[in-house]
């Protein structure tokens, strides 16, 4: 096992300057590492450049394996070392939030995640079970940062989840492999690894492998559960493909025809004859897929339509293509096709369907100004892929091309220097953005639906927010580095849920170096808010909900920035039944710039029971000395109650998490919940008078030790109008059982409904999130207000009616006024006959 102490050591104000004379405006330190760490780049270990996409990590990785590993070098003294190098290098580059860190702070940005501890697997596993599809061409291996484009493409996926230890999944992939090769064009055949991937396959629901889904726009997944031929895969696959193959006789033939070119869409037909090769009705089927939307497909039997072949000039099996537009009167617009192959057949329709509309310098502003566009700027070259892009018209009704060689004017004006397609949002042809993802069309499509309804701008110096007018998020990118391509579709969604409050834009420092530099951008992807003459970078997750985090803080911070007045004023001279955690930090040390997302996070989630504060040691570096800072970053936690208040505790634990500090900080509180023996669940909870809430753990549980710091920070949110108890279900099985536990933890509720006895089972609440089961239970008193007001008021009427007192007249009156008073407020609690 390798420990690493997470802690950047404090220098003396003295030899920081000198550090900086030495070193320009590097600011240099020292992190104490006893870890398998090294100095040598990650890329260059793997032998990968720094645009290496996922797939080209995992194929480099395996190919050092099988040559490095120990198993392959028993008499080499270093190899275990060596490979532990390589692999602590690929688990890094292979997740892209620790590229992220790793690109921006090297090494040091990484010492407060976990380390492999020394392990790897065995040569065998690395030749035979590592990175399955990797070298096939006809899957499409997703990653978590591209998994939601692809599958909302409007495309057609099969995607298969597996896992690289299972016996099944191993035994499946010749056939998939052969599935997909079968498949090209019709259907898109994904893989996802979920031994790299495991938060995107839990949250897609995968609990066993290999598990095969279903994907297209619109609908729900669909799930698999036949057996694994082939054949099998196939039927199952094609009866999601919508396109229809028609049969063209002398009672269709040109009604169909001639609707489809008004329409603007041709004909690919197969004439079957006595002689020649016919296209298989598989075949026309998989064309069809191919061709949805642009060309229509469909046969003619010549045997019996021989009349209509002799029409068409045809006398032996053949395919023909009827571009739109054409004229079944002239044949010379009709091509003939050879081939019988599927993909040949596609390329050559491609090939001959209309090209995209030709945009210049002198047609762009008017065509662009106030109506969305998708359109593709290139460099002369036409290619395959130049063909591919006529497959948008699918999805968009107004898709153009631009030339940069023939209206380089133009190109050089949005700063475009290389081939790429870019979604104009109708607001004007300055307010557009670039696709910078794979060049691929389930890719390019995504992009342009996500872009169409998003609010994110390519910025350039024109543009760029530089007057402090407007809040703005900018994200500073290459397009080479795969963590900036995986954050841009989430800055699209933040944007939506943002929109009117702040602007988003990207800025391309490859393109705009000059302007980067100005703003000492090193490291991609590096997000900033700008608001006014506040600038804030963001250090988080790269995640939509990261992001509102994070601004959510900038608008209602919950972490209070402190000097050391404030540090006095707040923490020194709190209040008795205040508690205080306080980060001490320097902004240049990796570790304390990894906590800061965490730290937020943390302080959200104990907001109203401990208050949070930061100290910039940089800044107050002689508070800080005064103080015993000693490393970065220091947390120490001040307690409630303390007989002096310089008294604190500081944090000593492995983790920086939110969720660890929570539980640190949580467990230093005095309990809210109490624990319940069978005598006070059954007299207090069953036969009480107060509303319960009730966790229901096993000691032994770890879902239930991570949970029971939540239970308490419930306990305190709802203190006052819910009572909160826990069971120890080892210790006490029988009342577990008689209340119908089957599972840990479990959190019952228990409303007080006015009867003597309650169901033991009482309401189940299916979450383990504080926030969540407060929201449940508010509701849940909400809904049953009225009825226990109801009972309430009734009971004292009941009270009034049967006492003795009723014998006064003057009692007598007194109820009825009050009667009259519950009838107007909807409480009709007395009949007519009752008096």
């Amino acid at each position: 096992m390798f420990l690493v102490v997470e802690h950047c050591i404090a220098y003396s104000s003295k030899t920081l300057l000198m550090k900086r004379m030495l070193l320009g405006s590097l600011i240099v330190f020292s992190c104490l590492v006893a870890s398998v760490s090294s100095d040598e780049d990650y890329y260059k270990l793997l032998k990968v450049s720094r645009e290496a996409t996922t797939r080209e990590i995992r194929q480099a990785f395996k190919k050092l394996a099988l040559i490095m590993h120990p198993d392959k070098n028993p008499h080499d003294e270093t190899a275990h070392d060596k490979f532990l190098k390589v692999t602590r290098a690929y688990e890094v580059l292979k997740d892209d939030d620790l590229r992220k860190k790793y690109d921006k702070y090297g090494e040091k940005g990484l010492q407060d995640e976990q380390q492999g501890g020394g392990r790897y697997e065995s040569w065998n596993y690395y030749r035979n079970e590592f990175g399955i599809y990797d070298d096939d061409l006809e899957i499409v291996t997703l990653d978590r940062g591209d998994f939601d484009a692809a599958v909302n493409s409007g495309e057609l996926w099969f995607v298969n989840f597996y896992f690289p230890r299972c016996h099944h999944c191993h035994e499946l992939a010749p056939t998939w492999r052969e599935f997909a090769k079968e498949m090209d064009g019709v259907i898109r055949i994904g893989a996802v690894n979920c031994g790299d991937n495991n938060r995107l396959c839990r949250s897609k629901g995968i609990n066993s492998y290999p598990s095969l889904y279903i994907y297209k726009a619109g609908m729900n997944p669909e799930k698999y559960f036949g057996d694994r031929a082939k054949e099998s895969l196939t039927k199952f696959g094609m009866q999601f493909v919508k396109s229809r193959v028609t049969e063209l006789w002398q009672g269709n033939v040109f009604t169909e025809i001639e609707a489809a070119f008004s329409s603007g869409v041709g004909w690919l037909i197969t004439f079957c004859a006595d002689s020649g090769d016919c296209l298989e009705s598989q075949t026309r089927q998989k064309l069809a897929g191919m061709l949805e939307g642009l060309v229509n497909v469909g046969w003619m039997d010549c045997s019996t339509q021989a009349e209509l072949c002799d029409s068409f000039e045809v006398t032996t099996s053949t395919t023909a293509f009827f571009p739109p537009g054409s004229s079944l009167k002239n044949k010379g617009s009709v091509l003939f096709l050879q081939s019988l192959d599927t993909r040949e057949i596609y390329g050559e329709v491609m090939q001959h369907l209309p090209d995209l509309e030709a945009l210049t310098k002198e047609t762009f502003q008017s065509k662009l100004a106030h109506h969305r566009w998708l359109v593709s700027f290139s460099f002369g070259q036409k290619t395959m892929a130049s063909h591919e892009y006529k497959n948008t018209l699918c999805f968009f009704s107004q898709v153009g091309k631009v030339d940069c060689l023939t209206d380089s004017e133009l190109c050089v004006s949005f700063y475009i220097q290389k081939p790429c397609i870019a979604v104009f949002k109708g607001l004007g042809i300055h307010d557009f953005e670039i696709h910078h993802g794979k060049d691929v069309l389930y890719n390019i499509i995504a992009f342009a639906k996500e872009s169409v309804s998003a609010h994110v701008t390519t910025l350039r110096p024109e543009n760029f927010p530089s007057d402090g007018k407007e809040p703005w998020l900018v994200d500073f990118f290459a397009p080479w580095c795969p963590p900036c391509r995986a954050l841009l579709p989430e800055l699209r969604k933040a944007s939506i849920q943002l929109f009117g409050q702040m602007k988003f834009g990207t800025l391309d420092c490859t393109v705009h170096e000059r302007l980067c530099s100005m703003y000492n951008i090193h490291a991609y992807p590096t997000t900033v808010i700008f608001n006014k003459s506040s600038i804030h970078e963001y250090e988080g997750h790269h995640s939509a909900d990261g992001i509102l985090e994070f601004i959510q803080d900038l608008v209602d911070p919950t972490v209070v920035t402190m000097d050391p007045d404030s540090f006095a004023e707040l923490v020194k001279r709190r209040k008795h039944s205040e508690t205080w955690m306080v980060d001490f930090y320097a902004p240049w040390c990796g570790p304390c710039q990894a906590l800061l997302p965490e730290w937020r996070r943390m302080a959200r989630a104990v907001n109203g029971m401990i208050k949070v504060g930061t100290v910039d040691c940089q800044k107050h570096h002689s508070f800080c000395q005064g103080e015993s800072v000693r490393a970065y970053p220091e947390i120490r936690l001040y307690p409630q109650n303390a007989n002096r208040r310089d008294i604190y505790q500081s944090y000593n634990g492995w983790h920086r998490d939110a969720h660890s500090l929570k539980v640190w900080a949580v467990g230093t509180l005095p309990r809210a919940s109490v624990d319940l023996t069978p005598d006070d669940f059954r007299n207090k909870v069953i036969g009480g008078k107060d509303h319960w809430v009730v966790d229901f753990y096993a000691p032994w549980c770890g879902p239930c030790q991570h949970f029971a710091p939540e239970f308490e920070v419930l306990a305190r949110m709802v203190k006052g109008s819910v009572r909160a108890g826990k069971v120890d279900c080892q210790a006490h099985y029988q009342t577990c059982q008689s209340a119908g536990i089957t599972a840990y933890p479990s959190v019952r509720f228990y409303p007080h409904l006015g009867t003597k006895k309650r169901d033991q089972g009482g309401e189940h609440v299916n979450s383990r999130d504080a926030n969540n089961i407060a929201d449940v239970l508010h509701q849940r008193l909400q809904q049953l207000s009225p009825w226990l007001q109801g009972k309430a008021d009734n009971f004292k009427v009941s009270f009034l009616r049967n006492s003795a007192t009723l014998q006064s007249p003057f009692c007598f009156l007194i109820l009825v006024a009050i009667s009259y008073l519950l009838q107007s407020s909807g409480n009709i609690l007395f009949s007519g006959t009752d008096f």
